[in-house]
């Protein structure tokens, strides 16, 4: 006995234990990209702007394509590639939170189309480290196939999550969850927006060769790769109040 009481029969566990706000983590998993693909585009306008601006037109242009700025030099690629490599793990844990989060806020009729955006989400991670990891200079054919997995799958998941989210919920979302629904319209409309704008002018810039048309292509294409992350940055607001717990028993959400 303790003056106050009976000791507890199974006392709490000491050991290691880590705790970290998801929201904190879903900003650290998508920065790494972020800061990085700036670096990309800076690096390549400061030191490879006439190689990297070149195509076969062989006309004026101001601006890199995203596969020339992280895929055609040493550096670029270097840093790219790690950051990729290192948000890679927390993007397929983020996959396994919104299932459980799914399986918690939607409802049973949806959980089939919850797992499908969940693969979706896992297959647009695979398609990205595939296409940072095979570039299209090595192997075009397989760098353009991982493209265009990455976009699909990527456009087909940021739908889906709106769709679930607005018409298959049976828990109400707090003010914090709304406001995120929100911004996934938002961002949504203007991926898909750029996606459209991206592919005229890359059709433009091949059947007409006029300056500066690659270079549009290339900044509606940022504008599709910025919007796709801060659509993943989203998971801040919906997971705003939970934590990552990790322990000598592995991860887990609180």
């Amino acid at each position: 006995m303790s003056g106050t009481g009976y000791l507890p029969l199974h006392p709490p566990k000491k050991g290691f234990i880590l705790r970290l706000p998801v929201s904190k983590a879903a900003w650290i998993t998508c920065l790494l990209p972020f800061t990085s693909f700036v670096f990309c585009i800076i690096w390549s306008l400061m030191y490879n702007f006439e190689d990297s601006t070149f195509t076969h037109c062989k006309v004026q242009n101001f601006l890199p394509s995203i596969s020339a700025a992280i895929g055609n030099y040493k550096t670029q690629r270097f840093v790219w590639g790690t950051a990729i490599a290192i948000h890679a793990l927390p993007r397929f844990m983020f996959a396994a939170i919104y299932r459980q989060y799914y399986r918690d806020v939607l409802t049973e009729k949806a959980q089939k189309l919850a797992t499908t955006a969940c693969i979706l989400n896992v297959i647009e991670n695979l398609a990205l480290i595939g296409l940072t990891f095979i570039t299209s200079a090595y192997n075009y054919a397989i760098h353009e196939k991982c493209f265009m997995a990455f976009m699909v799958t990527s456009e087909l998941y940021m739908a889906l999550t709106c769709f679930l989210l607005t018409k298959s919920r049976k828990l109400p979302a707090d003010n914090v969850e709304s406001r995120s629904l929100r911004y996934k319209y938002q961002l949504i409309a203007i991926n898909m927006t750029s996606f459209a704008a991206a592919g005229y002018f890359f059709i433009r810039h091949n059947r007409h060769c006029e300056p500066y048309v690659y270079s549009a292509f290339a900044f509606f294409e940022y504008i599709v790769v910025l919007t796709n992350m801060a659509f993943h940055i989203t998971a801040s607001l919906d997971f705003h109040s939970r934590q990552l717990v990790i322990d000598e028993n592995g991860l887990d959400i609180s």
